[in-house]
């Protein structure tokens, strides 16, 4: 059976989910605009409720705007370094379920970003702005965001700097079979 699943681990799109990392450094190459592109397709290719895709997503490239969020979010200083970031919002007047499912639909269209940006080559990191009250302050005023549109998260991207690693994250104790 061990022998079953690591033939099947080698599957390409498998490949491509186990390597993703988050990467925080950048070289000073620039993305290229085709590829911000196929990270929007990707992001945009995500399932959402009802299929409602309540997203909506700001590229931002403009070095002063990287620079200003880095300084005024806690935990996203490397956006400075990045060539190219992007914020996935939520939009609930697009969901016929409001506030209840928006969260959801834009996390996996984050999680389809940050696997094609590592498909790609790229380095990315997912930064959080929600659910904290400040941090989504601080990207409405920085990008005039609309006020009933929500931004979930500040994703920086770039060629990675340096050589990094995929975490170990599989940890059978925490499969349930059955019940609890």
């Amino acid at each position: 059976m061990v022998n079953d699943i690591n033939s099947r681990l080698e599957n390409p799109g498998l490949q491509t989910i186990f390597s993703r990392k988050s990467v925080r450094s950048f070289t000073d190459q620039p993305v290229a605009k085709e590829d911000v592109e196929i990270l929007l397709r990707a992001a945009m290719a995500a399932p959402s409720a009802v299929n409602q895709q309540p997203w909506a997503f700001v590229v931002i490239d403009d070095h002063k705007l990287l620079t200003r969020l880095s300084e005024e979010l806690p935990f996203a200083k490397m956006v400075a370094k990045a060539p190219v970031a992007i914020v996935v919002c939520g939009d609930p007047d697009k969901s016929i379920y409001g506030e209840d499912y928006w969260v959801q639909d834009c996390s996996a269209a984050s999680q389809n970003l940050l696997l094609a940006a590592e498909a790609l080559g790229l380095g990315a990191v997912w930064t959080s702005t929600y659910p904290d009250p400040v941090r989504i302050d601080v990207v409405k005023k920085i990008l005039n965001l609309p006020k009933h549109v929500y931004p979930l998260n500040l994703i920086p991207v770039g060629h990675p700097q340096n050589e990094h690693k995929p975490k170990e994250k599989f940890r059978a104790e925490n499969i349930h079979r059955n019940k609890w």
